[in-house]
């Protein structure tokens, strides 16, 4: 089988940075869902089954990707898909349920900040490891400058009076959820690889989270108890769609970039529309102005250090 053309870093690169884009403003509309029903378990499993219809829809009108479902189901029944390559969408159910537990109240800026932590020093040493698509990724000066810089980045958005406005749970989620998110990526990959269709990977991914997330809620709502109703704002609803497309993006551009330089892309996106978006919505709680600033303009030379430069053959 001929090898796949490999895209040219820059696109690669802008793909993470658009998958970046669709989790902030995702983040901040599962917050806010969160907050509404006042249950983030509950908004991340109504986002994760709007994703999956939305899927469903998709794959049904495309001849390709039905195809790439009927292999993975293949593989599935005769057992030569591994049992964890079917996993990453559980890393997804955490994503979601962080959002809705955190966005709201922490804003999408220290959100995001928590999640870089997680993706960077994951995705450094799954790309170490080899674990990914794109097999073993060299550990070069500049990726491993990339790391530190978007580290540095997260120590930035703790001072001050971050610490003492939000409490600690609060701020190691989102480092949770980064982790997940590059394990996730490196998974649906390989999964991707394997049934040779990335939206297939996709579904897989979207089917794992909602099963979690329905036994996640329902301990919660027995718990807690139903809410006492759902938004009717449509737009509300729209965090599901986002992930999907995202979940999509990063299951093709990863196999191009490693997992580390596709969590770095992402971070630039996510940094700079998260800061956009709690200028103009600003959240209960978050950090000052210059820290955004800050923030922002080292997770942007982190990524300029990571980004491979071009060899020869």
């Amino acid at each position: 089988m001929p090898e796949s053309r490999r895209l040219p870093a820059p696109v690669a690169l802008g793909g993470a940075v658009a998958i970046g884009v669709m989790t902030a403003v995702q983040a901040r509309i599962n917050g806010v869902l969160g907050v509404r029903v006042d249950d983030g378990i509950v908004a991340g499993l109504l986002s994760f089954s709007v994703g999956l219809l939305a899927l469903v829809a998709v794959i049904a009108c495309i001849p390709s990707a039905r195809r790439g479902v009927g292999r993975l189901w293949s593989g599935i029944r005769q057992g030569s898909i591994p049992f964890w390559m079917l996993l990453g969408g559980a890393c997804g159910a955490l994503t979601v349920s962080t959002q809705g537990l955190t966005a709201g109240v922490l804003g999408v800026s220290l959100f995001s900040v928590g999640v870089v932590a997680g993706q960077t020093l994951h995705g450094l040493v799954l790309d170490r490891i080899g674990f990914g698509p794109a097999g073993v990724v060299a550990v070069t000066p500049g990726r491993v400058a990339g790391g530190v810089l978007a580290l540095a980045a997260v120590g930035i958005s703790l001072s001050g009076d971050v610490l003492a406005s939000a409490p600690l749970w609060m701020l190691l989620l989102p480092f949770a959820a980064g982790v997940g998110i590059a394990w996730q990526a490196a998974t649906n990959g390989r999964l991707a690889q394997r049934v040779r269709s990335p939206l297939a990977a996709t579904l897989m991914s979207f089917v794992a989270g909602t099963v979690v997330l329905v036994l996640a809620a329902g301990t919660s709502v027995a718990l807690r108890g139903m809410p006492e109703s759902l938004p009717a704002e449509p737009w509300l609803y729209l965090g599901g769609f986002l992930g999907a497309g995202y979940i999509l993006l990063g299951a093709f551009i990863v196999a191009h970039t490693g997992v580390l330089l596709m969590g770095l892309g992402s971070v630039l996106g996510q940094l700079v529309t998260s800061v956009v978006i709690d200028l103009i919505w600003p959240p209960a709680s978050g950090p000052a102005l210059w820290q955004v600033i800050a923030m922002v303009a080292v997770a942007v030379a982190s990524v300029i250090v990571a980004v491979p430069r071009t060899r020869r053959r």
